[in-house]
């Protein structure tokens, strides 16, 4: 080719424009069936608009057809990874409708309970996101790992995943008699295993280049949008349900609100790594000072809530669930509203892309550590 057609060429050649590709509803990066229509100027993207619905089973509607006793076993269906703090969250707001007298052994079980279902999602979440970025390692360290708690949990309620040990006034039968050497065992065990994720994953070059300075969200977004949990927190968002509005027996152990400033796909990572370390510190508070008593409180078997509208908030492994029940003193609810920390902190997503290339936005989803169920409810 001569110069002159070389020049030819570059003037005639086309302008940019934008086009539009789709990221699933089958693809390994979403993380679960979820749709992305992205917005792109060759590799950068402009805008990603997220489709909903495909695994949609209209469970609040659900829910006015049940028994205060059947939603809580609908709710582990939503975040699954963390069934047992939706099942709470569905029980305390009974429970202070009732005005029901929780016993402490209770409420210190259900703590026990919530912060190693806690420390399973993150576990599951570190592996899945090393596998996203190209890590497989991690993957098989994570679920090593997750193994024993599921275990505990099989060995305690009979379910490995999707648990319904919660019930209006206490749990549905007493822990287990190895219940206290096993979750002993494992935060010994995992204090020596969890700085082996720093060393295979936090520290790699590979890794901290396609994380920091990638996927950020300020403060101010991050309230704007709602953004709670790990992934709000890590934009310097002060949102931790258990520190700002205590439940079960938050009140009586000492952890830390791991509180990050900047706001990128890095930050959201150390996050969680640094809850995981808090999680055990509060099991270890705790698993030797189980009060001795009742494992439930005594209710009647048709519950029926006094006629007006009632709300609770928990600290799910995602970030803040709100559960809303409007009451007409049946026996089913007139209404039920669940508001999901994984549809807010989803709407955020745009705002933390703009700008970056295609390639980043997985890294960016995975540190939301989405579950997509809790947002198709």
């Amino acid at each position: 080719m001569t110069e002159q057609e070389l020049i030819t060429n570059i003037e005639t050649a086309p302008e940019t424009q934008e086009y539009f590709i789709n990221m699933g509803p089958q693809h390994p990066s979403t993380h679960g069936v979820l749709r992305l229509l992205l917005t792109l100027d060759g590799e950068i993207i402009k805008k990603v608009e997220p489709h909903l619905g495909y695994i949609h089973r209209s469970i609040e509607k659900m829910c006015e057809k049940d028994s205060y006793q059947q939603i809580v076993h609908l709710t582990d269906r939503m975040d699954y990874l963390s069934c047992h703090m939706n099942n709470e969250a569905v029980c305390l707001c009974v429970e202070n409708g009732l005005q029901l007298e929780i016993p402490e052994r209770v409420k210190v079980i259900r703590t026990i309970i919530s912060e190693l279902t806690r420390l399973s999602s993150h576990q599951l979440w570190w592996g899945v996101m090393g596998m996203d970025l190209g890590a497989i390692t991690t993957f098989l360290y994570g679920f090593r790992d997750r193994e024993l708690i599921t275990d505990i949990f099989e060995e305690t309620c009979g379910a490995r995943l999707t648990m319904n040990y919660n019930v209006p006034g206490g749990v549905m039968f007493d822990i287990h008699p190895n219940f206290q050497k096993r979750t002993k065992d494992f935060i010994t065990y995992f204090r020596k295993k969890l700085p082996e994720y720093d060393e295979l994953l936090t520290g790699n070059v590979i890794f901290t280049e396609r994380t920091k300075d990638i996927g950020y969200l300020s403060k101010e977004d991050a309230i704007s949008y709602g953004v709670t949990g790990p992934s709000g927190r890590a934009s310097g968002f002060a949102c931790d349900v258990r520190k700002r509005f205590p439940y079960s027996a938050y009140d009586r152990v000492e952890f830390k609100e791991i509180i990050y400033t900047e706001g990128d796909c890095f930050a959201r990572y150390k996050a969680r790594i640094d809850e995981m370390w808090e999680s055990m510190k509060i099991i270890e508070q705790l698993i030797d000072n189980i009060p001795e008593g009742e494992h439930k409180a005594k209710t009647k078997a048709v519950i029926k809530l006094p006629e007006g509208e009632y709300y609770q908030r928990v600290e799910t492994a995602r970030g803040e669930l709100g559960v809303y029940i409007v009451s007409d003193n049946k026996k089913s609810p007139y209404r039920v509203k669940f508001r999901s920390p994984g549809f807010s902190n989803l709407s955020a997503l745009d705002t933390m892309a703009r700008g970056n290339k295609i390639a980043d936005l997985v890294a960016t989803m995975s540190t939301l550590d989405l579950v997509i169920p809790d947002i198709d409810r």
